[in-house]
């Protein structure tokens, strides 16, 4: 007789549930219409074959100008469903925008850390006393300089080449890549990312929104660079030194690259 046919065996838990934290990438809307936004999207990733495909991204309410009422949030879904993009909730905009998009399947969202505006604050608590003060100390030495806001991990190290159809995605840290990132591979960091060789596929940097995240290569001829969001495909590099070695990181919300000597 098995265990789990014995009268008194114990009971196996059919699940568990626990709280985790995902790096998700957020959708602006700038436009709320969606036959505007999902043609656009799509002739986007047309010329980076692969770029987030089923990838689950957020949509970001707080730039929309329009009504509820006038934002056909079943539309948007379908149309990036239909591009292989996978819609799972909402962060920002007004409560009436929320709720206009729980209609259509999508939850709002809230940042790990933050809290959403119209969250009620916990009550004031008293300050406890502050202690008696303790006799003066040396002054600490100088910190270096830190790493990008929330990064916390050694940098990832990838000494082969990565692959067509291979995704490396460095979490909470630095990528250093040594060797060749093929046309369509994928290699992502929440921090900087470095390619000692050629820089061939995709690379996208900032996963955390870090705006002062940057991408360096010694041969620098992408399928797209993208930082904290903003991103350029192949066709979209401008004077871009390709071919040479090159750091990408943003001005404002404009991407540069500048060679490297």
């Amino acid at each position: 007789m098995s265990a789990a046919s014995r009268p008194n065996a114990p009971r196996l838990e059919p699940f568990r549930l626990r709280g985790a934290n995902f790096n998700l990438l957020v959708l602006r809307l700038l436009d709320h219409r969606a036959e505007a936004v999902v043609p656009a999207l799509g002739d986007q990733f047309r010329r980076a074959p692969g770029f987030l495909r089923f990838a689950p991204i957020v949509i970001g309410l707080d730039d929309i100008g329009a009504r509820p009422e006038e934002v056909d949030f079943a539309a948007l879904v379908q149309g990036l469903r239909a591009i292989e993009i996978v819609p799972v909730g909402t962060t920002g905009g007004t409560p009436e925008m929320r709720n206009a998009a729980m209609g259509a399947g999508l939850p709002p969202l809230r940042v790990a850390g933050g809290k959403e505006s119209d969250v009620p604050l916990a009550e004031p608590v008293a300050a406890p006393a502050a202690p008696a003060p303790m006799p003066e100390a040396a002054p600490p030495p100088a910190a270096p300089d830190p790493q990008p806001q929330g990064l916390v991990r050694p940098a990832m190290l990838v000494d082969q080449p990565v692959r067509a159809g291979t995704r490396i995605w460095a979490q909470g840290t630095d990528l250093i890549v040594i060797g060749t990132v093929n046309p369509g591979a994928e290699v992502i960091a929440d921090g900087n990312i470095h390619v000692y060789g050629r820089l061939l596929g995709r690379a996208i940097a900032g996963g955390q929104a870090e705006m002062g995240a940057r991408v360096f290569a010694t041969h620098f001829d992408p399928e797209l660079v993208s930082i904290a969001g903003y991103y350029a495909v192949r066709e979209g590099l401008g004077d871009a030194p390709i071919g040479k070695a090159v750091m990408a990181r943003l001005v404002g919300e404009h991407m540069r690259f500048d060679p490297l000597a």
